[in-house]
């Protein structure tokens, strides 16, 4: 099993240093949840509900947001330029070391 290292600056601006494996298709939403940090995830996602919202505070690459991600990120709270739902970013061996800040809750 391949894993990678995240790390999830919380809302209080601790750091969380995660690990996740990149063979189960987990994504970081799912993998928040798995260490109990305060990420709803209310619509499972589906890119319905923008409670995974986070911002990337990396230089990591990631993949091209959906027509799905970039229209709950129209509707969501507290959107930034460097906005992504958590649900749609999935563990991929090329995210090792991402940095993610999550959004307010509210």
């Amino acid at each position: 099993m391949s894993e990678i290292k995240v790390i999830i600056i919380d809302r209080e601006g601790a750091e969380h240093h995660l690990t996740g494996p990149t063979d189960m298709n987990m994504n970081i939403m799912e993998l928040c949840k798995a260490y109990e940090l305060p990420v709803l995830g209310e619509c499972g996602g589906m890119a319905m509900c923008a409670t995974c919202q986070v911002y990337l505070e990396s230089d990591t690459p990631l993949p091209e947001q959906s027509d799905a991600e970039l229209d709950m990120l129209d509707q969501a709270f507290h959107v930034k330029p460097n906005s992504r739902l958590g649900c749609q970013i999935h563990l991929e061996p090329d995210l090792d070391g991402i940095t993610l800040r999550l959004a307010p809750a509210s």
